[in-house]
């Protein structure tokens, strides 16, 4: 049949490219789809962010990952992740978006935006960086609301506020203050996150404190407009100037593309999908999640270092039901 594989991997990040080492490992044919480029995530970083893990932690298909610095870049990535695809010559196809998934006689169809395709195993390795979580408030769909960051120059002298308390709120926060943003922080929570960066937290905590960084815990943001923020702090409802709002306020699984192939998915908050924690299969027999899709709302669970190994236990299985 034309088109046709053992298995296609949707979604070409690390865990999807491990997953395409997995199966030339097996001598099995395969194919691995994304509607971005390679590692898009990772391409949609800030463009000067650090990995919080040393480069080993990285590492996928025995293929060592050298960087300069104790902890590699997002530049030093990219070129690794390239060098996988070329040192297994994995079969990848970028900018192509799977529109629907049908499922007859134990052969799927993955139907695409450009063509369809046929396998017997089908991986869903998606992520959920494509997939923010709204604030669900008046003005969040005003062009000057962002939920991801590239780089601080565009937002020099501007008035910048930062919703969120992790990793990525402190980065755009502190980023954006060293190119003269004037920087205020909406935290919801009475603290900042407990998982800040430990050679970030000082940094961002004496901001904080010499007022460099305006910061209101313990509120929210009630509504946007063209040139200020509504802010909701427990004292009272103020308005600040506003030019521009990073809402760093996470992401989540892609349920939509679950949901079209059937995999059930627990109630909220959680929302986590069904899978066998030893084969990561999901309740839909031939279907399997990778990496941090497993994840449901619960982003931190999941992240590379931790979901590079469930490749194996996915493909063992594949192994002994391909024997029965």
């Amino acid at each position: 049949m034309e088109n046709f594989f053992d298995v296609i991997i949707i979604g070409a990040g690390p865990i999807g490219l491990s997953c395409g080492i997995e199966a030339k490992k097996n001598n099995l044919s395969h194919l691995i789809i994304d509607k971005g480029c390679i590692v898009n995530s990772i391409y949609n970083y800030p463009t000067n962010m650090t990995f919080f893990s040393t480069s080993e932690r990285l590492e996928i298909g025995e293929v060592p990952f050298v960087s300069h610095g104790d902890k590699p870049t997002r530049r030093e990535a990219l070129e690794y992740y390239r060098r996988i695809v070329d040192s297994w010559q994995l079969n990848v196809i970028t900018y192509e978006e799977v529109k629907n998934i049908t499922n007859e006689k134990s052969l799927f169809t993955v139907l695409t935006d450009k063509d369809e395709y046929f396998c017997k195993s089908l991986i869903i390795a998606t992520g959920f960086y494509d997939n923010p979580n709204y604030m669900n408030i008046k003005g969040e769909e005003l062009p000057k609301v962002k939920h991801y960051f590239d780089e601080a120059h565009p937002y020099a002298y501007r008035n910048i506020a930062v919703v969120g308390a992790g990793n990525s709120a402190v980065d755009v926060a502190l980023e954006t203050y060293r190119k003269n943003a004037n920087v205020t922080m909406i935290v919801k929570e009475a603290n900042l996150k407990e998982g800040i960066k430990y050679w970030v937290r000082p940094d961002i905590e004496n901001r904080i404190k010499e007022k460099s960084i305006t910061a209101y815990f313990n509120s929210e943001i009630f509504e946007i407009r063209e040139k200020e923020i509504i802010v909701k702090t427990p004292d009272d409802i103020i308005v600040i100037p506003n030019d521009f709002v990073f809402a760093m306020t996470g992401y989540h699984s892609n349920f939509d593309l679950l949901k079209k192939v059937g995999v059930e998915i627990s109630p909220a908050p959680q929302r986590t999908p069904c899978f066998n924690p030893n084969t990561f299969e999901t309740n839909v027999k031939g279907v399997y999640l990778g990496g941090v899709v497993l994840s449901g709302m619960d982003t931190s669970k999941w992240v590379i270092e931790n979901t590079r190994f469930h490749c194996k236990n996915i493909f063992e299985n594949i192994g002994k039901e391909n024997k029965l």
